[in-house]
């Protein structure tokens, strides 16, 4: 008999956009007539650029002639996207080595993978609400994990604990956040990095939404703050920057100044740990996957796809100005592609979601999935296309307007 890893059955029986999932089937067989409106999971409505289609179908052609045919390519990404990224950075004033970069096939790929370096002793905090992959991982290693309370009270922006009852070795941060749609300042994240220096633990950053940051004075990049290297690792994805959530291409930032300890007490650099993981479990992204993702940083690639990001924010503002209008308390919709809006008449997450699937047929996210501090809150994302999100905010008013 093969045993299995317990720590398995101690996950809920389905991840949160399963079950919304079943639900809006359910719905759809009893009321086929119905014009469902979905904003509840953060997929993009708006095609690939041209400058990266360009590039895939040139990539395409490379890779149907034997002197340009690519194989087996390098695990950790090709040079060119490399240095793509690192020239990215750099207009963020942070100076990245090309080995501090990996290519991967997503940011929930490499936020789950990462755990795989780290030992199930540590202790890992985590702000709550949250996007769910950060706890289900965790609790797949068998982690003990400490909850931050994110909430009204610090604009569910919440700094690190005052109090020395716990110490998190991996600390998990998101920044525009998912799914409050809250983002840092640099006073902010200084203060994290500063506490993360002193406990010697580890920032696991996500800044998958670091593209819809319109406020200067707001960091895209942890390492923009001074002294984020030496305890950060940061994720990043071109799912939402550039429309690839079904393409798949995003990468991670494991500076080499980064190190943590082993059972012995002797330190270890975490890059060469991630690259011995990614070498042995991991075959890279293809070839013309990473020629798309090189085109989007390029200077057409970059107008094209900030075209994009800007409709999104504007249907943001659209949900935004609709809820000011309803009387709705709400965060996020600047700098953020979510609306995090408090569920009216004091109802329930859950209660609201079949409320708003019912009354009107749209479909959000209940706060509830992700943590008990969302209880009582609903998730709306921009990334639908424009006419459905100004019927689905038509039909919003329906219910709510005063």
């Amino acid at each position: 008999m093969a045993f299995i890893n317990d720590n398995y059955l101690e996950l809920q029986d389905s991840y949160l956009f399963s079950t919304i999932a079943r639900k809006v089937n359910e719905f759809v067989a009893a009321n086929p007539d119905k014009k469902i409106i979905r904003m509840g999971i953060g997929d993009v409505t708006r095609p690939l650029v041209p400058a990266v289609t360009e590039a895939m179908h040139k990539a395409v052609d490379e890779m149907g002639k034997s002197e340009t045919f690519r194989g087996y390519g390098p695990e950790q990404g090709y040079d060119f996207l490399h240095e793509a990224v690192q020239d990215y950075y750099k207009k963020m004033g942070v100076t990245l080595e090309t080995d501090e970069i990996f290519i991967s096939d997503g940011a929930k790929s490499d936020v789950g993978n990462i755990t795989d370096i780290f030992g199930s002793e540590n202790i890992v905090m985590i702000p709550d609400p949250v996007y769910p992959v950060y706890v289900d991982t965790n609790i797949m290693s068998g982690r003990e994990i400490v909850y931050l309370d994110s909430n009204a009270s610090n604009n569910f922006s919440p700094l690190p604990p005052t109090d020395n009852d716990v110490c998190p070795d991996l600390i998990y941060l998101c920044s525009p956040n998912n799914p409050t749609g809250a983002a840092y300042s640099k006073e902010q994240l200084a203060k994290w990095v500063e506490y993360a220096k002193e406990n010697h633990a580890i920032i696991l950053y996500d800044a998958a939404y670091e593209c819809f940051i319109s406020d200067p004075t707001l960091p895209r990049s942890i390492f923009e703050i001074e002294g984020a290297k030496e305890c950060a690792i940061e994720f990043c994805s071109l799912s939402k920057t550039a429309g690839f959530t079904g393409t798949r291409c995003g990468y991670t930032i494991v500076p080499k100044a980064l190190k943590g300890q082993d059972s012995n007490g002797e330190e270890v650099v975490i890059n060469k740990l991630w690259l011995r993981r990614q070498t042995t479990k991991f075959n890279g992204v293809p070839y013309i996957i990473q020629r798309g993702a090189a085109a989007v940083f390029t200077e057409e690639g970059q107008k094209q796809v900030k075209e994009n990001v800007a409709y999104y924010a504007e249907n943001a503002r659209i949900i935004a100005d609709t809820m000011k209008e309803c009387g709705i308390t709400y965060y996020g919709g600047d700098n953020s592609p979510y609306i995090w809006l408090e569920c009216p008449n004091n109802m329930k997450s859950w209660d609201f979601f079949d409320y708003l699937l019912n009354e009107i047929a749209v479909v959000g996210t209940p706060g509830a999935g992700f943590g008990n501090n969302g209880e009582g809150y609903f998730r709306l994302t921009a990334f639908g296309n424009r006419e459905n999100t100004q019927e689905a905010m038509e039909r919003f008013k329906t219910l709510f307007k005063k």
